[in-house]
């Protein structure tokens, strides 16, 4: 297996260098956003932070982090899975937690950042309204998700949830104790606007952004899908490519934005 995944690797790269020239993983978008909001004398929460704050595939992601790490006030991250916060060597203060309920002080972060975490949550008004309560006045919340307009969303909603953790293992190569249920609620541009703007957080950006193509391990196939991508470039089509990024400001004056 690991020989064929490294063949359909090498064929997937070749045929993306052709068809998606500059196409990157939204990882890759996430992970420069949320350095340029933080500062040596930011307060940071990472909500799901999990095992690690970006995928383990990701090239040179422990240097990245220690980037992030480097005169940062404090990082703080919370979870709900104690046995994935156990692994996790880069957040020194680590909290077992529900988003939906932040057990930290009113206006205790600067930042808070969630990465692939806003599509498990059941009550994105109760996340939204915790956020604010946590941030500072003109604070940050920056969060990146999958876009449940994408064709991969789409399709994700077809297949019964006991075939994914095996098809996800499969196609990303994650331990099944690492994926858990999927909702959506917040994962339209429109959705975003509303809870956001109910919660009385300030959108500064909304990217709808594209991603590597999913079904690298179908050989041939994933050049279909590198079309579909490369279709998605034009602005026409700009909602339905396959990921969010957010960016949300608490305003000074706490009235609805």
């Amino acid at each position: 297996m690991k020989n064929l995944r490294k063949t359909l690797f090498q064929f997937y790269y070749a045929a993306e260098r052709l068809i998606t020239p500059g196409l990157r993983n939204a990882q890759f978008v996430y992970c420069e956003l949320l350095k340029s909001k933080l500062s040596g004398e930011s307060r940071w929460l990472d909500i799901g932070c999990g095992r690690r704050l970006f995928p383990e595939w990701m090239p040179y992601a422990d240097e990245e982090q220690s980037i992030l790490r480097a005169g940062m006030r404090a990082i703080f991250g919370i979870d709900p899975d104690q046995a994935s916060l156990k692994g996790n060597s880069f957040v020194r203060y680590r909290v077992v937690g529900d988003s939906a309920s932040l057990p930290f002080a009113d206006a205790s972060f600067d930042v808070l950042s969630a990465n692939m975490v806003v599509e498990h949550v059941a009550e994105p008004s109760a996340l939204l309204s915790e956020a604010f309560r946590v941030l500072t006045p003109n604070g940050i919340f920056i969060f990146h998700t999958p876009n449940a307009l994408s064709y991969a969303t789409a399709l994700s909603y077809l297949i019964p949830e006991r075939l994914k953790p095996s098809l996800i293992k499969f196609f990303e190569n994650r331990k099944e104790e690492d994926v858990f249920p999927t909702l959506y609620r917040m994962n339209t541009p429109r959705a975003v606007k509303k809870f956001t703007g109910e919660a009385g957080f300030r959108i500064l950006e909304l990217r709808r952004v594209e991603s590597s193509a999913q079904s690298v391990m179908l050989g041939p196939i994933v050049i279909l899908e590198l079309l579909w991508i490369r279709l998605l470039r034009l602005a026409t089509f700009k909602n339905l490519r396959s990921n969010l990024i957010v960016v949300l400001e608490k305003p000074k004056t706490f009235g609805k934005a």
